[in-house]
């Protein structure tokens, strides 16, 4: 019953998408960057607003050390202090995880969209106004094979998820052992697992996380750069 919905809410549409756009783009791998622009385009407002609650959770780490500093000894008072930051910057931590929740249904949706369609397999669940080609050619720009595992293309991935986490590091170091520890995760172990994943799956689903990076890389550093801006504005 679940993965009857999820196909007819998530799958189904993104293939008809990749199909409809292969008719007017025959290369599978340009298709697949439009379809990660569209998807992006489409969630911008969930992820600039979890953006900006990222940068704000960066720039409240050295309050939130003085906070664990100054209840070092009671965890009860060190916790109702971090919350009251919380609420007085109006900032949610869970909202950081927003974009991961948002992103794990879509690539299962995406993988399961590029099995059917890059294998040679019959396409189940196209529209009736969507052309059903006679094949789709796998090769992107003639010489990358998206329907295979890529080394070179899950370390691309790798290293543009390490420089995205790098731009959502605090200026100034931390001391606290558990901000060290998730800084060291989000800089080093997400990267390592997107690699390792990434020679697991097709091609066409990497081709698909490193648009997405590159697109979140910018938004990041949009956001970065103007609220430089509006600091600088402010101080003058």
């Amino acid at each position: 019953m679940i993965g009857h919905y999820f196909n007819l809410l998530l799958v189904y549409p993104l293939l008809n998408l990749l199909v409809f756009f292969y008719n007017f783009i025959p290369d599978i791998g340009i298709v697949i960057i439009l379809i990660t622009v569209l998807v992006r385009l489409i969630l911008l407002p969930s992820f600039h607003k979890s953006l900006k609650h990222q940068k704000a959770m960066t720039d409240l780490q050295p309050k939130m050390n003085a906070i664990k500093h100054q209840y070092k000894d009671d965890k009860e008072a060190q916790a109702k202090a971090t919350m009251e930051l919380y609420k007085v910057h109006k900032v949610n931590p869970l909202s950081s995880c927003l974009p991961l929740l948002i992103q794990l249904p879509i690539l299962i949706a995406l993988y399961q969209v590029f099995i059917q369609s890059l294998d040679g397999r019959t396409l189940e669940g196209l529209y009736g106004f969507v052309t059903t080609p006679a094949s789709i050619d796998p090769m992107f720009l003639n010489f990358l094979n998206l329907s295979s595992k890529n080394v070179i293309m899950a370390v691309l991935a790798g290293g543009l998820q390490y420089f995205q986490s790098r731009l959502m590091l605090p200026k100034t170091p931390t001391d606290d052992p558990t901000a060290k520890m998730m800084q060291w995760q989000t800089l080093y172990f997400l990267p390592l697992i997107t690699v390792v994943l990434g020679v697991q799956f097709p091609a066409g689903l990497t081709l698909y996380w490193v648009v997405t990076t590159l697109f979140g890389i910018g938004q990041q550093y949009y956001i970065l750069r103007k609220e430089a801006k509006d600091a600088l504005a402010k101080a003058s």
